[in-house]
């Protein structure tokens, strides 16, 4: 069954994003971030070109050519991923698809919008069995 783990109280949601998504590439983990907004993949896209500031973690679209062979792919749909590992979920909607992953990451800021959509996909896991793993991201500061 698909692991969910959330990540919430993020100052700022894609900022955490991209950070997790730094230590998994440090830990040679492929994965796909579904960021169906444009505003939302390209705010990512720029994080992960400046973030750490020593470098930057590899991602492409997943529609370019380069996307087997990069680690990192960020999605605005999921009709036929490459990869079934990890889905970092940076949409306020549940992911169609999302139990064909082994797991779901998704991040949530203090917006009460993003906070109330976050609320919302728990309801919708813990409905269908699903275990969820929280963490803090308020307590990291």
């Amino acid at each position: 069954m698909t692991q969910i783990f959330f990540y919430h109280s993020a100052a700022d949601r894609i900022a955490a994003a991209a950070a997790l998504i730094g230590k998994a590439y440090l830990q040679r983990k492929a994965l796909l971030v579904y960021a169906p907004d444009p505003e939302v993949s390209s705010t990512l896209d720029r994080h992960l070109w400046m973030h750490p500031p020593t470098g930057f973690v590899p991602h492409v679209r997943s529609n370019s050519p380069l996307a087997a062979e990069t680690p990192v792919l960020i999605a605005d749909n999921l009709e036929s991923p490459s990869q079934h590992e990890r889905l970092f979920n940076l949409s306020s909607e549940i992911p169609a698809g999302f139990s064909r992953f082994t797991s779901v990451i998704e991040v949530v800021g203090k917006h009460d919008a993003e906070r109330l959509a976050g609320r919302e996909r728990v309801k919708f896991y813990k409905d269908r069995g699903y275990e969820i793993k929280y963490f803090d991201l308020a307590e990291k500061h």
